[in-house]
């Protein structure tokens, strides 16, 4: 999958070292990405430790939010499918403690399975 894929809404698998590099501040000093899925101007992010959601807001992407969920507080997960009118596909995961999951939006697809087969793999350690 390539950068047209990433900018179309689906997930492309992102090169770890970039993404490693690029959150050296962000990343614990034992801590190694070990899975990245670029989506449009967002990353999902699989470490050693954690799942990272990173969200570029704004018109240049300069103000960053970065979501940490330890693989322990994510209660479960969930992967709704596009249907025939329906042209987006959607990721939700409950984390303990919140009242409502946290969501990322998909265009058409298989690559949402491809995010959810990484989570059950990380979750379940």
């Amino acid at each position: 999958m390539g950068l047209l894929s990433g900018l179309l809404g689906n997930a492309a698998e992102a090169d770890v070292a970039d993404v490693e590099k690029n959150l050296e501040r962000v990343l614990a000093d034992d801590e190694r990405v070990e899975r990245a899925f670029q989506l449009v101007r967002d990353l999902l992010i699989f470490t050693n430790r954690r799942f990272i959601m990173v969200d570029r807001q704004g018109l240049t992407g300069k103000k960053v939010t970065y979501h940490s969920i330890p693989y322990r507080a994510i209660t479960n997960f969930a992967v709704e499918t596009a249907g025939h009118f329906d042209l987006e596909s959607e990721l939700k995961i409950w984390i303990s403690g919140a009242p409502h999951p946290v969501s990322k939006q998909f265009t058409r697809g298989q690559t949402i399975f491809v995010v959810q087969k990484a989570l059950a793999t990380y979750v379940g350690r």
